[in-house]
């Protein structure tokens, strides 16, 4: 086994069918990438000019919105590049581990960030006298902090653990992103113990992350149930449905590609869930915030007033 020699780079192999069928898939992508870009950027940037979005859980939502942007300018890139080319797309090693642990930090970032935002929505709604005490702006800041710093050293030995095996059955990698595993396909090592190390560490930070959420979930339904008025249960569920939306997405398309002891599983269906969470996820988070909060909107309308004086002077 020590004579065999490991992979230096990999051929992504991307989307099957016919180029035809690749260009359909370029026009979704790129259409669904530039939204994604221009939708969370604009969040990003009322939520920091706008004096009525000076508030922790608008904090946290500029925050995932940068997530969000990460998350798939990491992936999407690469994969519209493969799609215009044909034949098969070539990524170097370095830049194999580097896009992996990206994608990885950056995702596990998101799940403290979403988590934070369930804490948060539990004291505004349970415990409304006592939220401008609790979450002060320095408390945001750490947790941001806390969040980001987490989300990047969790990743680093996972990542590290999984290059250190040899790549020697094949170079080809069935997937549009350095896949983990997918890597672990091609090691002519045995893999099974990291694979069940990293499934742990997949339980602990997923569902660890979502342990305040489904907490803090069911005090807020307690609470809200218990209103006396039908309008004050419609206002406070509505400062929840965003939220509550994305970590169904989330979680649900993580819990499937991740936490699940065989990483190897059919590269189809990680192509599919992968899509979900580098493609749909972010997308769709600036209308899932928007669409539902009428001071975002006011604010995204305000913005578009200034723009529009901009220009006529």
């Amino acid at each position: 086994m020590n004579n065999l020699s490991s992979a230096t780079e990999f051929y992504l192999l991307g989307f099957p069918g016919s180029q035809e069928l690749h260009h359909i898939l370029f026009a979704i992508f790129f259409f669904s990438y530039s939204v994604t870009l221009v939708g969370n950027t604009v969040i990003i940037v009322i939520v920091c000019v706008d004096k009525r979005l000076q508030s922790p859980m608008y904090f946290f939502l500029g925050h995932l919105s940068a997530s969000e942007i990460l998350i798939t300018t990491i992936i999407v890139p690469m994969m519209l590049w493969g799609l215009l080319l044909p034949g098969m797309q070539t990524i170097s090693l370095a830049a194999c581990a580097t896009q992996l642990f990206l994608y990885l930090a950056v995702a596990t970032t998101e799940f403290a960030l979403l988590g934070a935002m369930a804490v948060d929505r539990y004291v505004a709604v349970c415990n409304p006298l006592r939220y401008n005490v609790i979450m002060n702006s320095r408390t945001c800041i750490w947790v941001v902090i806390v969040s980001w710093t987490f989300g990047f050293l969790s990743e680093i030995w996972p990542v590290y653990a999984t290059f250190q095996f040899t790549f020697c059955k094949s170079n080809l990698l069935d997937h549009f992103f350095c896949d983990r595993g997918q890597l672990f396909k091609l090691s002519c090592d045995d893999t099974l113990f990291t694979e069940f190390v990293l499934f742990l560490m997949a339980i602990v930070i997923i569902i660890g992350s979502l342990a305040p959420t489904v907490i803090s979930y069911t005090y807020i339904i307690c609470t809200i149930l218990r209103m006396p008025t039908a309008s004050g249960q419609r206002k406070a569920f509505s400062t929840c449905a965003s939220h509550f939306t994305v970590v169904v997405i989330m979680y649900g398309s993580c819990l499937f590609i991740h936490v699940k002891p065989k990483l190897t599983q059919a590269a189809e269906y990680n192509k599919i869930v992968s899509l979900l969470i580098s493609v749909l996820t972010p997308f769709l988070n600036p209308f899932i915030f928007t669409l539902r909060n009428d001071k975002v909107k006011e604010a995204l309308w305000d913005l578009m007033k200034c723009c529009n004086q901009l220009f006529k002077g």
